[in-house]
């Protein structure tokens, strides 16, 4: 999400990498909570990262020995997540390619495809790229969505005044065949945060978890 400070960029590639470039580590560095929480008990196999950003949970997949394609439009973002890759010694586990999600086709399949927080103050069409990311989930494979419940309590008016999809609409948009998946997570999660200026906050995440049967 942007903010007041943010540039009035509307094209997508320029406004997230002047997002990654312009500042220093923009997010925590921490896999997220929901991720950690869902995908733990699952088999390693091959997982595609959709908006990677600067890697987090690209890394923490491939350190519980998932094998990683992360995709970003931000070559900065690519480039800090390939450095902490090395230095957590899993750079071999990931490959990183730098793509617009509104054009990129994935080539093969995977037994995870994940997308957390994904969404733009710029254009772009999330329920499409979700629907892809829907179909290149393998056989047995697993499809997790975590998204932003509403806003935060520092939202500038714009972000306030945006709809953020329950976990029921996102999946409703994902127009898929019902007798394939089945649901596995669909509710919203408390998570802690911090906000810009330091002060604490509880935020409710959208969760989306479903099982594409063999």
């Amino acid at each position: 999400m942007t903010s007041e400070h943010e540039p009035a960029i509307t094209d997508p590639a320029a406004f997230w990498e002047h997002r990654y470039s312009s500042r220093g580590q923009v997010w925590s560095g921490n896999p997220n909570a929901a991720l950690e929480r869902e995908v733990r008990g699952l088999p390693p196999g091959t997982a595609l990262e959709l908006g990677s950003g600067e890697g987090a949970d690209a890394v923490w997949l491939a350190r519980q020995g998932w094998s990683v394609t992360a995709v970003d439009i931000s070559p900065s973002a690519l480039a800090l997540g390939a450095s902490t890759a090395s230095e957590a010694g899993v750079a071999d586990r990931i490959t990183w390619v730098q793509a617009d999600l509104v054009e990129w086709e994935p080539s093969a399949s995977f037994d995870l495809v994940t997308a957390t927080f994904l969404h733009s103050p710029v254009e772009f069409p999330r329920e499409a790229v979700l629907r892809r990311a829907a179909s290149a989930v393998a056989p047995g494979g697993t499809l997790l969505i975590v998204g932003h419940a509403g806003p935060p309590p520092w939202a500038t008016e714009h972000i306030a005044h945006a709809h953020f999809p329950t976990p029921d609409e996102v999946h409703a948009s994902l127009e898929l065949e019902e007798t394939e998946w089945e649901v596995v997570t669909a509710g919203l999660v408390a998570r802690a945060a911090i906000g810009p200026d330091g002060e604490p906050a509880e935020l409710d995440d959208s969760v989306l978890v479903l099982r594409r049967r063999p």
